[in-house]
């Protein structure tokens, strides 16, 4: 078999990931750079290879870099470097730049090997400051901001112009409920003014009512309620603005509405900016990549061993590994640019007619590869002459979703059944497993984005299969739904609607 290569390795790696990759041996010298670590340092194609690993660090940090480097391959253990330092990289042309380095060790023919896979960290750090930024702007509001606990309305946070105008600190505030504040305001006032929001029914309550300083003095206040969430908490976030002068002189009221929805204007463009800079920032959750890319590695490291015709199996079963990561890297890569898209709204749909029959055996044949030992699926009965005015590779897309987890969280020995029927005007598509089920605390929050059950966060996965189905059928008047039990398993639901009779003949039978 002919000598494994380090170029060979970082082939493997060019085409799934975007990070910048350096490969470098136990002289410290550079032997491998894929194109994305190239274009980061600015250099040519090759013109990193045997060049010492220092020519890409600052001057002022390479006094300690030898050492470091060389404790770390004593060590061999992969990990993340400088773990809460500011690690800088330096071009080609000497400007610096933020990175984040994760070096993993590895032996190729005898020789000791690090991998370095790097990343431009510019924008975070930029998206970090203007995070910074804005929470500044709320903590200097001359508007109160209030954050508290839907439920027992105990303050969460409160901001500077709050604590002033009150007379109270944080510290004080932590231990008070809205009540203390709002002298004419019962808890059950409070559980009704906020019901409409809970319900869904209102995005925003506006109303007025007196504050009470810690000094007793009392003056008159209108509040914007609205509903979030921290974490699985629910919370309400009150925009209070103080209208003693909106009370008091009739002339001043036009100004002070006008500057006071002004600010309200600009708070509320504050706080849509943080959720778009949250999202961004989740997008860096591509560190999900380090596990399987250990895999390939350690795959790729032991396929040199066998050289014989009888290791054959041997090799298929550690490339059918390789294989597997990459198409798990490629399916989160898929589903991230899914969500980009969803949120910036530039998903167009193609509605079509196909049959039902061709697309559930084109899903079923793809998961058939996934099965675990001893499980089947059941095929959905009398579906032929079905056919659906959908668009086809959405559905297929949830279907696929669906019955993979069904798979991912069911045990062997197990069977998946997949069910047609009607339900009103409405084509019904179930999918049946018998699996862990899923925790009923959890269970209102199976389809927000990220959100993973907590008996199951020992399986790999991102947690966004299920936003993203549900966003797509959203958009299509179309509904998924589901229902499980501990220890029994779940049943999830898609609604497609009925967009002809011919269906409807053929569905009643």
């Amino acid at each position: 078999m002919k000598k494994f290569e380090e170029s060979n390795i970082l082939g493997m790696f060019s085409e799934v990931i975007s990070e910048g990759i350096v490969i470098v041996n136990a002289q410290q010298q550079i032997t491998a750079s894929n194109k994305a670590a190239n274009k980061m340092f600015d250099y040519r194609e090759g013109e990193l290879i045997g060049k010492p690993l220092d020519i890409l660090i600052p001057q002022r940090a390479k006094h300690k870099h030898g050492k470091l480097a060389d404790k770390f391959m004593g060590e061999g253990k992969a990990r993340q470097m400088g773990k809460g330092l500011d690690l800088v990289g330096i071009r080609k042309g000497g400007e610096e730049f933020p990175l984040e380095i994760s070096l993993n060790p590895f032996k190729l023919q005898e020789k000791q090997y690090v991998l370095a896979l790097i990343m431009d960290i510019t924008e975070k750090k930029k998206a970090e400051q203007t995070i910074d930024y804005w929470f500044q702007i709320f903590d200097e509001s001359l508007n109160e901001i209030y954050v508290f606990d839907a439920e027992s309305f105990i303050f969460i946070n409160v901001n500077r112009g709050a604590q002033m105008n009150l007379g109270y600190n944080m510290q004080d505030l932590g231990k008070m409920s809205v009540m203390d504040i709002k002298p004419e305001v019962t808890k059950d006032v409070l559980e009704r003014l906020i019901s409409p929001l809970i319900l869904g029914r209102k995005e925003k309550v506006i109303f007025e009512t007196i504050h009470k300083r810690k000094d007793g003095s009392l003056y008159p206040v209108e509040v914007h309620l609205q509903l979030s969430f921290i974490g699985r908490r629910r919370v309400c976030v009150a925009i209070v603005l103080d209208i003693t002068e909106r009370k008091n002189y009739t002339q001043q009221l036009e100004n002070t509405v006008e500057e006071r929805t002004q600010q309200l204007r600009e708070a509320l463009q504050a706080e849509k900016k943080l959720n778009e800079l949250k999202t961004k920032f989740l997008s860096l959750v591509s560190h999900e990549f380090k596990t399987p890319l250990s895999s390939i590695l350690t795959s790729t490291s032991l396929l040199k061993k066998y050289t014989t015709s009888e290791q054959q199996d041997k090799r298929d079963k550690h490339i059918t590994t390789i294989k597997s990561k990459v198409k798990y890297l490629d399916n989160i890569l898929t589903d991230f640019l899914s969500i980009e898209r969803l949120d910036l709204g530039k998903v167009n749909y193609s509605m079509t007619s196909f049959p039902l029959s061709k697309l559930i055996n084109e899903v079923v044949y793809d998961a058939n590869m996934l099965l675990k030992e001893g499980q089947r699926i059941q095929y959905p009965r009398d579906i032929d002459g079905i056919v659906v005015e959908f668009d086809e590779k959405i559905m297929g897309l949830a279907l696929s979703n669906l019955v993979h987890n069904a798979i991912k969280y069911s045990p062997e020995h197990s069977d998946i059944e997949l069910k047609v029927s009607q339900e009103n005007d409405q084509l019904k598509i179930d999918i049946l497993d018998n699996g862990f089920g899923i925790p009923p605390e959890d269970q209102p929050f199976i389809f927000d984005r990220y959100f993973r059950a907590t008996n199951v966060l020992t399986v790999q996965g991102t947690g966004i299969g299920l936003n993203i189905v549900r966003q797509h059928m959203n958009n299509l008047n179309a509904n998924v739904t589901f229902k499980s039990e501990m220890g029994t398993g779940s049943t999830f639901t898609l609604f497609i609607p009925i967009n002809n009779k011919e269906n409807e003949k053929n569905l009643t039978g």
